[in-house]
């Protein structure tokens, strides 16, 4: 039997027509289409690990997984966390160039690979990662080619009162009241290096980095920061609601059209 080499998958998704990344029962996953395509072209049963897991609907233009693999290819120096900093090299013939292609060529037009390249058998998707990027994206006029690619609001809320809410929420690290209830993680610790709204030719975008999110947290985070924008609350109310820690005091959980996982660092 070939020894195993362990693969990194750099793939884009449009998640509307999928439940998220993570396999669920009797719902279509992203992560499910891809262990499926991976297995038929390559031949034997491939499970994926993701580099984290995305709610309903929501975008990805970076993700991240591994899977280990018979390796046909010849690496010559697998990428590590220890080696990070060097280019991982490796036979780029034919073979590699080919099996992405037809990787490609029966996956959905919504799922769309990168790149494969080889890692280090240690090297984890998940655990290995240590930053994360959202972007949510808002429109003020009707735009058909926006449904479902962003969120539309009527008025434009205050992004600079929005701003000063960002940078009180950069001042905390347990974002309970931004979770969703009932999840089975351990802690509910985050630290967000960046939290920012930009504004763009026909709206504004949130971007949030941290090295890790709860499950419906950025999509809370923007609805709490639009109560801002729209007056409702003021900045500093973001404090109190933070120090809660009660999901029922933030604001409600805005679409997921609009979010976007946009970068994985490592």
């Amino acid at each position: 039997m070939a020894e195993k080499q362990r693969f990194f998958i750099e793939i884009s998704f449009d998640g509307t027509n999928y439940h998220g990344w993570q396999i669920q029962k009797n719902a279509m996953s992203v992560q499910e289409i891809l262990n499926e395509k991976l297995s038929v072209i390559l031949r034997e049963p491939i499970e994926t690990t993701g580099c984290g897991r995305t709610d309903t609907g929501v975008h990805a233009k970076e993700f991240f997984a591994h899977f280990d693999a018979e390796g046909e290819f010849i690496v010559h120096s697998p990428w590590s966390m220890e080696n990070k900093e060097e280019k991982t090299t490796m036979d780029h013939g034919p073979w590699t160039m080919d099996k992405l292609r037809s990787i490609n060529s029966i996956l959905p037009k919504d799922i769309a690979i990168k790149r494969i390249f080889p890692v280090a058998a240690n090297a984890h998707a998940r655990f290995d990662a240590t930053l994360r990027t959202y972007e949510y994206h808002i429109h003020f006029n009707k735009d058909p080619f926006k449904n479902g690619y962003s969120w539309e609001l009527r008025d434009r809320p205050d992004t600079d009162l929005m701003n000063k809410a960002a940078e009180i929420i950069m001042e905390y690290t347990d974002f309970s009241c931004f979770s969703k209830s009932n999840t089975q993680v351990k802690t509910n610790i985050c630290k967000i290096t960046k939290a920012e709204w930009l504004a763009n030719e026909d709206g504004i975008i949130f971007r949030v980095s941290a090295d890790r999110f709860l499950r419906n947290m950025v999509r809370a985070i923007v609805g709490t920061l639009i109560m801002v924008g729209k007056r409702e609350i003021e900045p500093g109310a973001v404090r109190d609601i933070i120090e809660s820690k009660n999901r029922s005091n933030a604001g409600m959980s805005v679409p997921a059209c609009g979010l976007y996982l946009t970068e994985v660092l490592y």
